[in-house]
């Protein structure tokens, strides 16, 4: 089904909305699931020539009218394009789907490609291979416009700008993470476009140990997932060494800005260490979720990294750091591969609730990937050599609406003038509503909680001025009677009163001693 398109705003940007235009961050529409909500809605073999090959990463388009466009990048260095709506008959082998569903397929590297994803409104395709390089596609064309060269070792993980699709952040084997602009680069003599990079950390995740070691293994200290945050200035990685995430400052990269990890470091000196196999945020950007290698799966909020994992969720087998996992784009479940052989999903406000396991696959699930625009649908990739596309909008969906276009209609600012602000609306009821806003650890206690829609209140112009600067005047007294809750306020990451000088996201972060 066609979704109609809406650009998703960060948490960030939200914020500044809701306080110049006057209305809250969009609601996001909750969903219950159980084991039998989800179903299987096709299945198709990975193989070129005849020979079958194991897919590494998935990734549907970002654009809902592109959103059934699933690219799926394996161990031969393929890139191959599958419709995921098409609907294929029961008696069909894996390899007739394939050939039914396929749209477009290339070799894009020489070696295999460990992570794609789309770019510029799906028109590009990035790949990060085996072959150290990083490679620019024309999605229609299926040519290469540009090669990221720089990096000493496999290309692990990618990642664009939230809304620079010019920008891009990668982390590789040989321990470093490094940021790309694609409007450089020079033109060679075989006439490809060579870019390189624009900054570069090296030895981004070493251990004390591994620093006193002048070579170290490549597998210990590589950089095994990237994530450009949704501030727009900062970097998050994670590697293979320790279950530790490091966040950076792109304006200035000589250290790191803060750190998160399941673990006190005192209490992570006495316990064995586990690398981080991928990383995945939220669409709004404020929960970061960390795959780790001690089969457990955390939940961070950005704003208190200080704290530890909001939560954590187990169940899954994380063998390899092949095995990945994801949060939804609405934050409300995470999807998880295993090397078990199942998919695993959690309900983000039910930690401790069995998860739903998908059976289908025969091999050890690895890459994962939610769509975007169409709720509810996911994609899980497997040793098996088989994709397998999953929906539960049929059974468990009340609306197969795109969550970014559902709105609540709230009060405005009552020296606005009227407008249409709230297109396409339609009636939620307010115990999904709250629920689905909720952090994790607050929404099961707002289960019950009743917020009625508020309607805008007509008055006139006198009335307006009035209302108007008395809420001046009460927004003012708030800042000075609280200065601790300004402190912690998100919204004074974009419009900071004059008393403090917050400005991004990094003013939340403890800086590192």
């Amino acid at each position: 089904m066609q979704m109609e398109s809406c650009k998703p705003q960060s948490f960030f940007q939200d914020i500044r909305s809701r306080e110049l235009n006057g209305f809250r961050v969009r609601k996001r529409p909750y969903s219950g699931v159980d084991s039998s909500g989800f179903s299987e809605v096709g299945a198709v073999a990975v193989e070129h020539n005849g020979f079958d090959t194991p897919p590494l990463a998935v990734s549907f388009c970002k654009t809902s009218k592109n959103s059934h466009i699933l690219a799926v990048s394996d161990e031969d260095g393929y890139v191959s394009l599958f419709d995921s709506r098409r609907r294929h008959p029961s008696f069909a082998s894996y390899q007739e789907n394939a050939e039914k569903a396929r749209l477009y397929e290339w070799v894009a590297h020489d070696n295999a490609v460990f992570d794609v994803c789309w770019i510029k409104d799906d028109t590009c395709i990035l790949t990060a291979s085996g072959d150290q390089s990083i490679k620019v596609w024309d999605a229609q064309e299926k040519k290469c416009t540009g090669m990221l060269m720089g990096h000493t070792g496999s290309v692990k993980s990618l990642c664009p700008h939230p809304s620079n699709p010019d920008l891009v952040v990668s982390g590789s084997r040989d321990g470093s993470f490094a940021i790309w602009d694609l409007r450089g680069g020079s033109r060679t003599r075989r006439g490809d476009i060579w870019i390189p990079s624009t900054a570069v950390v090296k030895g981004a995740h070493l251990s004390p140990r591994m620093k006193r070691v002048k070579r170290a293994k490549a597998a210990s200290m590589s950089i095994t997932s990237v994530l450009y945050l949704k501030d727009e200035v900062s970097i998050a990685t994670a590697g293979a060494v320790d279950s530790v995430i490091k966040f950076w400052d792109t304006r200035n990269l000589k250290a790191l800005v803060t750190q998160a990890s399941p673990h006190s470091t005192s209490v992570a000196k006495e316990r064995r260490l586990h690398g981080i196999s991928s990383l995945s945020q939220d669409s709004n950007g404020v929960f970061i979720s960390a795959s780790c290698m001690d089969n457990r799966i955390y939940l961070y909020n950005v704003l208190n990294l200080e704290k530890g994992p909001i939560n954590s969720f187990s169940g899954c087998q994380i063998e390899s750091f092949y095995v990945k996992s994801t949060i939804s784009p609405d934050a409300a479940h995470i999807l998880s591969g295993s090397s078990d052989g199942s998919a695993y999903i959690w309900q983000v406000n039910k930690p401790l609730a069995d998860p739903i396991l998908l059976k289908s696959h025969e091999g050890e699930v690895t890459a994962v990937d939610w769509c975007s625009s169409e709720l509810g649908k996911i994609a899980t990739s497997s040793d098996d050599y088989t994709v397998r596309v999953w929906d539960m909008q049929s059974s468990c969906s009340s609306s197969s609406r795109s969550p970014s276009s559902i709105r609540r209609r709230v009060m405005a600012i009552p020296n606005m003038e009227p407008r249409n602000i709230f297109m396409h609306e339609e009636p939620l009821s307010s115990t999904k509503d709250s629920r689905s806003l909720c952090p994790p650890d607050e929404a099961a206690d707002q289960l019950n909680s009743h917020n009625p829609i508020t309607m805008p209140k007509i008055s006139t112009p006198e009335s307006q001025k009035q209302q108007s600067f008395s809420l001046e005047l009460d927004l003012q007294e708030t800042f000075e009677k609280t200065p601790d809750a300004a402190l912690k306020s998100p919204a004074s990451v974009l419009n900071p009163p004059p008393s403090l000088k917050r400005k991004t996201i990094r003013d939340y972060f403890l800086v590192s001693s």
